[in-house]
């Protein structure tokens, strides 16, 4: 394109040239002829250069293509060296691969036939071997385990026995520790009051205004407080039947106010337990703010606190149950802290576990079931919640927290004097530990011990082995657990003795 260009512009020139001579020819005819001539050399000359110009500028460029072009083949021949060379490098790994493929699969031949032959050996060696014996390989697979079994069993009791008792000091004695720490923090009642259902009379005179004429006065409390009142069966005694403590408390207050007014009426009775019912009211939410304030527990609904508050008018056995949360609260707090488990879920847990007993009056079911519904229904944590449910065994535990909660109830509980128990109640708990014990087979005799806290079982030893008296234990404990409520942990002792007797004569 260059190339062309030039000539282009050379043949231009020129004709601009010849076309100014014939305008000057034209216009100045009278012009000498040898300027004309001057200004034809003078254009024959420069477009010759022009020419030469041009036809060096495209003998440059041509030279300079032909190089290029010279380069990029030889670019190309070395290229496709490079590539036979590779092609001739990986056809050669390719046979290498296909021989070592078929050397591997020679290999493999030879091996599984090496395999078959060695089973067959076995089998013949081991064909033999029943005919020297007169075994079958069963049999003596079964002789043989016998043997060992028989050797290493007495090993076995003996090395489960000394680790058993090993974890079992290391675990007592650091659980003795925190218990005891815990509970010589915590200083409280041993016992406590019981809820007070019978006022005395301070004269006869006050027996009949209580009474009223025709029984109009004794009938107006009982329909407004809902509870009995008895003025006959006690001398000098009014005694108040119910079963809601809180009704029975009301009615105590109003009774002390009407003996104390000493004006006795319909009216002043309907004025009486008004008073006596606010007054609860305002005891009952002060209990309950208290028992969270002591223990050092925030954030509990305040239906939960009442609910808790009521439980100051609920005794179990004798024992308080909120003076028991508050007790357990505590000591749950510091075995939290000691084994790095969630203080405050421990403490929650264990002031709230039996605010259920404050409506078991109203709603059926477990009082560990209905806190634990009533926890979750007013937003409590599920964690809280899982404790309080499962601090019977309702449920399985499934946290330190609620461990815990299990084990104060226990404690709190369990201490002496702390629940009062019926002869009776306590008679028919130890017969039912004997029953279980004898329900399993091989069992010589079985008695409760230390008020219930220990059963002693003596097995036959021709029917019962050591390694089966260690199993035997966990069984009888495990039934107990399942089938029995109780206070505290109750200890299950499998005895187990050979005697030889022979006579001198």
């Amino acid at each position: 394109m260059e190339i062309a260009g030039i000539i282009i512009a050379a043949v231009l020139g020129v004709g601009l040239g010849a076309g100014g001579i014939f305008a000057y020819n034209k216009k100045n005819e009278k012009g000498g002829k040898n300027k004309a001539e001057d200004l034809v050399r003078k254009a024959k000359h420069e477009a010759s250069e022009i020419v030469l110009k041009a036809k060096k500028e495209a003998s440059e460029i041509a030279s300079k293509s032909q190089n290029e072009e010279n380069e990029r083949r030889k670019e190309w021949r070395r290229t496709e060296n490079r590539l036979a060379e590779r092609e001739t490098t990986l056809d050669g790994k390719l046979d290498q691969l296909e021989k070592k493929s078929e050397k591997l699969n020679k290999e493999e031949k030879e091996i599984e036939e090496l395999k078959n032959e060695i089973r067959d050996i076995r089998v013949k060696q081991h064909e033999k071997l029943e005919k020297i014996a007169g075994l079958s390989k069963a049999d003596a697979r079964e002789k043989l385990m016998t043997m060992t079994q028989n050797d290493i069993k007495q090993d076995l009791v003996n090395l489960v026995t000394k680790e058993q008792k090993e974890a079992q000091h290391d675990i007592d004695e650091t659980v003795q520790a925190m218990l005891v720490t815990a509970m010589e923090r915590m200083s409280s009642e041993v016992t406590a009051d019981r809820t007070i259902t019978a006022l005395k009379l301070p004269d006869d005179e006050m027996k009949g205004r209580i009474i009223g004429k025709e029984g109009r006065n004794i009938q107006a409390i009982q329909r407004a407080t809902g509870v009995d009142v008895l003025v006959d069966d006690t001398p000098g005694m009014v005694v108040l039947s119910s079963f809601d403590p809180i009704r029975r408390q009301v009615a105590r207050y109003a009774m002390e106010r009407l003996m104390k007014d000493g004006r006795i009426n319909p009216s002043s009775i309907e004025d009486a337990v008004a008073k006596a019912e606010k007054e609860i009211e305002k005891e009952v939410v002060r209990a309950g703010e208290d028992a969270a304030r002591e223990v050092g527990v925030v954030g509990i609904p305040r239906e939960l606190l009442h609910l808790l508050g009521e439980l100051k008018f609920r005794t179990s056995y004798g024992q308080n149950v909120l003076l028991h949360s508050v007790e357990m609260a505590h000591m749950a707090g510091m075995i939290a802290e000691e084994i790095g488990a969630d203080k405050r879920i421990a403490k929650t847990a264990t002031l709230l576990h039996d605010i259920g007993k404050a409506v078991t009056h109203k709603i059926e079911g477990k009082h560990a079931e209905i806190g634990a519904e009533l926890a979750k229904k007013y937003g409590m944590p599920d964690e809280i919640v899982h404790a309080m449910a499962a601090h019977h065994n309702d449920i399985e535990p499934t946290t330190t927290e609620a461990i815990i909660v299990k084990i104060m109830d226990a404690i709190s509980a369990a201490r002496p004097g702390a629940r009062n128990i019926s002869a009776e109640n306590f008679a028919e708990r130890m017969k039912d530990l004997e029953n279980i014990a004898t329900s399993f087979p091989g069992i010589d005799k079985a008695y409760a011990i230390s008020a219930g806290r220990e059963i002693r079982v003596i097995v036959e030893p021709k029917q019962i082995d050591d390694l089966s008296a260690l199993k035997l234990a966990r069984d009888i404990a495990n039934k107990i657990e399942a089938t029995m409520s109780y206070p505290g942990v109750i200890k299950v002792n499998v005895i187990r003795e050979t005697r030889a007797v022979e006579y001198a004569k």
